[in-house]
């Protein structure tokens, strides 16, 4: 029997990753991802951004370069009480990202 060598082809440079978007397939997207916002702007979720399968830094550089800005969840009231505190849980990142109107022309 013949033995069968495998040997890495390519170069010693690093893949470039099939995530990495350019500028309007990021813009193509957010449109898809984005939906209406009370501002008049347009909201994308940040699950849906992680959800989609792209760059998500990519996504959410774009967003911010945009004009978006982090929409900022609203404070969770305190019920009182003497475990209150254990209950209540902050993200720290953003559920959602708001363009201003016309951000996505």
């Amino acid at each position: 029997m013949s033995e069968t060598t495998t040997e890495p082809s390519g170069s010693d440079e690093p893949e470039t990753s099939p995530s990495l978007l350019d500028e309007d397939a990021l813009r193509l997207l957010v449109t898809r991802l984005a939906r209406p916002h009370r501002s008049g702007g347009r909201a994308i979720e940040r699950a849906s951004l992680l959800s989609s399968g792209s760059d998500f830094d990519a996504a959410l550089t774009w967003i911010m370069a945009h004009g978006g800005e982090p929409e900022l969840a609203a404070a969770s009231r305190s019920s009182g009480g003497l475990h209150s505190a254990r209950h209540g849980t902050v993200s720290a990142e953003p559920l959602r990202y708001v363009l201003p109107r016309g951000a996505l022309g």
